[in-house]
């Protein structure tokens, strides 16, 4: 069970439309509301199983009607203060929420029947959030307030999620005044001596916490005593730590649990019995805790550390689990989270050789950064247990690596296939071997020839329509040299958009082609070339960048050499993807400028005339060389939009790439379309999830299709476009030709 004070989230104005309160219900994801008036007076609750009750009898009722008008005035509630134990019979009888009102009536609090979800400050905690990670300042400060004001800065630039400090009343604490350390054990004395020189007053700690506020992060804070508890409270700090020295201290532990706070609570120096005790004060008191394993000593050893523990420390308190620690380094808090902690606490400091124990066992900033850095790749790494898929990677690989049903002698249309008829080969762009009892005794619906592949289309009964799709913009067809005759006899695009490898850079054109086309075209730059070499303008290494200049002049001069074979009114488009990636991370925005700057240096050294280019938009995970790398470059639509103006080059907007992009920097893709697509002349058309699904089919991922089409109509009505989907050339286009088909609608 959780006090939840925070009841913003889940009360609105009993005057407010019920519209309102339907976005709250919605946002709060609970299926309730409570309503209060401007005093804060609770006067009623509104489920959405009493709007939809009210709707089936009043049809015609607007959304602008009173939320009171609606709701159910009879709610039940409690005192605030209640015996948890009685509100836990309420829970079992099916009630997910009770409002706790004061003598006045006034909605206090909330409490919700949730075990296993936290919340602290602007954070949900749960077990499918990702882990909370605090940056443990304590009196890392040495009592120095620009110091701590330091400190707070640099956790925010590492991505902690909350700092933690430590606040004591020295007087209401130690049994001797003054801090005097008289007769007291030498471990007592030095510790009291550290005490006393590097504590923070109230006053103190109080701008320090004013500080913390002009940041995106939660404060945190211990207090070992009631006054401190008292003065963290009137504060209004986010949450509380208990110090593993206090988990026996039961009447600290009721004082904290009474003040509605999230409470983490540290299990060091503790037998498993004094745990079990103190989590059922905790339990009784109906406070909202997790726990933490934690071994006390400065720096622990590894072999006591004990992750393991914390299944048993999940199972005993019925909450959620996390590690504070206190050992060397930050691989032990990293396998922590692989165990499954949610709260990763360790201590922040920006010099391990300072006076304290505390420093010994911290993390520099750079330190710090990389743990978090790293828990997160862990946590994108852990994953879940749903049925296995295979990846975006892995399907391109699965091409590369595989093996496919390929036909051993020619098949007519209306043929029967025989298990003689076929047989297993690399590459993997057909059919999988595993398909091959489904392929046998199948009727051909299209003609095969000998060493050709069979596809999935060879088994159904419905082939995707291939004709002539009717577009107010050009439209074309993504092709390789060997495969668009093939595409272009079942429809009749108006251009072809030959995507080179590096070896069809070495052929001659004029063995390709027999006769001048009645139609334009568009290239694109090999991804790869020989020697795994990816062309990157934006590099500043010279025998990359030169050589790169040079691949991208072979294929302008071979693209100007096309123009023999076909019908063109325009110079035709090259599709050029500029480089600036790198293969460990991203780089920092700042110095995106830089290889910026590098790239327009080296466009001056080119010779486009009779083409014209247009740089790639780009995803920020691309798949390069069988593996996913990072790319920085013409993927924040600003400083893509930026580098079109300043170097006055044109743009292809490529929308999966960009959808993807835009999921990255959290941002609509509407945003990201209105600032490029002015600066476009050509678009790939495919659809993306996440960031890194991309080549997607249209219809299937996360572009809105719909407010797409209408802004690509408004902002660059005349840009051509392929539909560029992933292997989507097989069974003669079928991924293209469906498509278009979906498109037609939209475009």
């Amino acid at each position: 069970m959780i006090i939840e004070r925070n009841t913003t989230p889940y009360i609105v104005f009993s005057e407010d439309p019920v519209l309102t309160a339907l976005q709250k219900i919605s946002a709060n994801q609970q299926r309730i509301i409570f309503l209060v008036n401007e005093s804060g007076v609770l006067q009623g609750a509104l489920s959405d199983g009493d709007f939809r009750r009210w709707l089936i009898a009043n049809p015609a009722a607007s959304l602008e009607t009173s939320a009171l008008d609606v709701a159910n005035k009879n709610v039940r509630s409690f005192a605030f203060g209640t015996d948890p134990a009685e509100l836990q019979h309420e829970f079992a009888r099916g009630i997910s929420l009770l409002p706790l009102i004061d003598d006045r009536g006034h909605l206090m609090a909330i409490a919700m029947d949730e075990q296993n979800v936290l919340r602290i400050g602007r954070h949900t905690i749960s077990e499918d959030s990702p882990a909370f990670i605090i940056a443990e300042i304590g009196n890392n400060h040495q009592g120095d307030v620009d110091l701590a004001k330091r400190l707070v800065d640099l956790a925010v630039e590492t991505g902690a999620d909350a700092v933690k400090f430590q606040l004591r009343d020295m007087d209401a604490l130690y049994r001797q005044a003054g801090s005097q350390s008289a007769g007291e054990d030498l471990g007592v004395q030095y510790t009291l001596d550290l005490l006393r020189r590097f504590s923070f007053n109230v006053d103190q700690m109080y701008e320090v916490f004013d500080h913390v506020k002009q940041h995106d992060m939660d404060i945190m804070c211990t207090p070992w005593d009631a006054p401190s508890v008292q003065a963290l409270v009137d504060y209004g700090v986010q949450g509380l730590k208990v110090a593993s020295a206090d988990l026996t201290n039961h009447e600290l532990l009721r004082d904290m649990a009474s003040r509605g706070l999230p409470m983490l609570v540290s299990t060091g120096m503790s037998r498993e019995e004094e745990i079990r005790e103190s989590v059922n004060l905790l339990r009784a008191a109906g406070a909202s805790y997790a726990l933490l394993q934690c071994q006390s000593t400065y720096p622990a050893p590894f072999k006591d550390v004990n992750l393991a523990y914390m299944d048993r420390l999940a199972e005993i308190g019925q909450s959620l689990v996390g590690y504070s620690g206190h050992e060397r380094g930050y691989h032990v808090p990293i396998a922590a989270v692989a165990r499954g902690a949610k709260i990763i606490e360790k201590h922040f400091t920006v010099d391990k050789t300072l006076e304290g124990n505390d420093h010994t066992v911290s993390l520099l900033p750079d330190e710090f950064t990389a743990m978090v850095q790293q828990i997160r790749e862990v946590e994108e790494a852990i994953g879940s247990a749903a049925p296995r898929e295979v990846s975006t990677g892995e399907l391109m690989n699965r091409v590369n690596l595989a093996k496919s049903l390929v036909a051993t002698r020619s098949i007519a249309k209306g043929e029967v296939v025989q298990e003689s008829d076929v047989e297993v080969k690399s590459p993997g762009r057909g059919l999988q071997p595993n398909y091959l009892p489904q392929l046998v005794g199948r009727t051909m619906q299209r003609d095969v020839e000998a060493g050709s592949f069979f596809f999935e289309g060879d088994l159904k009964d419905d082939l995707v329509t291939r004709r002539d799709f009717k577009f107010d913009r050009p439209w074309g067809l993504p092709v390789r040299y060997h495969d668009f005759k093939p595409l272009i006899s079942e429809a009749k695009p108006d251009f072809l958009e030959f995507h080179f490898s590096y070896k069809d850079l070495e052929m001659d054109i004029d063995q390709v082609f027999d006769r001048k086309l009645d139609m334009s075209f568009t290239t694109h730059l090999p991804d790869l070339f020989a020697g795994d070499f990816l062309v990157d303008l934006a590099s500043r290494d010279p025998e990359i960048w030169e050589r790169s200049i040079a691949e991208v002049q072979r294929t302008i001069d071979i693209t100007r050499d096309l123009t023999r074979y076909f019908t063109v009114d325009d110079d035709p488009v090259m599709v050029v993807t500029m480089g600036g990636f790198t293969k460990d991370g991203h780089i920092a925005p700042a110095a995106r400028a830089d290889k910026y700057e590098r790239i327009g240096e080296a466009l001056k050294r080119l010779d486009t005339s009779g083409v014209r280019i247009a740089a790639q938009t780009l995803p920020p995970y691309p798949w390069l060389m069988g593996g996913q790398q990072y790319h920085n470059l013409f993927l924040d639509p600003q400083d893509t939009a930026e580098f079109a103006d300043t170097y006055d080059t044109t743009l292809c907007l490529d929308i999966s790439h960009t959808m993807l992009a835009a999921n990255f920097l959290k941002m609509p893709l509407s945003q990201a379309v209105e600032l490029l697509a002015p600066r476009t002349i050509h678009l790939h058309l495919v659809d993306g999830i996440g960031v890194d699904g991309e080549g997607v089919q249209v219809g299937e991922g996360d572009v809105d299709w719909a407010a797409l089409g209408k802004q690509l109509r408004e902002l660059t009505p005349n840009s051509s476009f392929i539909p560029e989907i992933w292997q989507g050339h097989v069974n003669n286009g079928e991924g293209f030709f469906t498509a278009l088909d979906r498109l037609e609608k939209w475009l």
